[in-house]
């Protein structure tokens, strides 16, 4: 199986699949009431959908990276600010989620296989530089550790 092939299937596996630690993202994400995602417990920093749009964010700039750019935080920023609580706005959220990880996929199934273990151009504040492979993942474990986040606070506020 090519590095491409494995990556893919973890990715979706997480995403979508039977990944051995329970429930997939979108399964969690699928659970959240546009209510629930722009409630913030006490104590917590960010909301649902503000963990959500961290994703899509850091996504995008793992995608960005991939096609060569140099890293950097994310274009539309680390955290953005999810806005008021609307029906609509948290259905685009999670439909953003679902398609920025679907180009993902088609950009880690083209990746050539020799550059899987390059270095991506650049650094960041506190990142030793990293392989592209490594950059997905890092984006895998990402989504897993705030897929977490947005269970327990669904939990919390339902």
């Amino acid at each position: 199986m090519t590095i491409s092939e494995q990556l893919s299937q973890d990715l979706e596996k997480v995403l979508y699949g039977n990944p051995w630690y329970g429930l997939p993202v979108y399964d969690i994400i699928g659970q959240v009431s546009f209510e629930a995602a722009f409630e913030k417990p006490p104590g917590s920093v960010h909301n649902i959908a503000g963990i959500v749009l961290h994703m899509i964010s850091w996504t995008e700039e793992v995608m960005d990276r991939m096609n060569g750019q140099t890293a950097q935080v994310p274009s539309s920023g680390d955290w953005p600010d999810p806005g008021t609580p609307e029906e609509q706005k948290w259905q685009n959220y999670v439909s953003d989620l679902k398609l920025v990880n679907v180009n993902l996929l088609g950009i880690i199934q083209n990746f050539p296989e020799e550059q899987w273990a390059d270095m991506v151009n650049g650094t960041i504040e506190n990142d030793p530089g990293t392989t592209y492979e490594d950059l997905v993942k890092g984006l895998i474990q990402h989504h897993i550790y705030h897929a977490g986040q947005v269970s327990l606070l669904n939990r919390l506020l339902t």
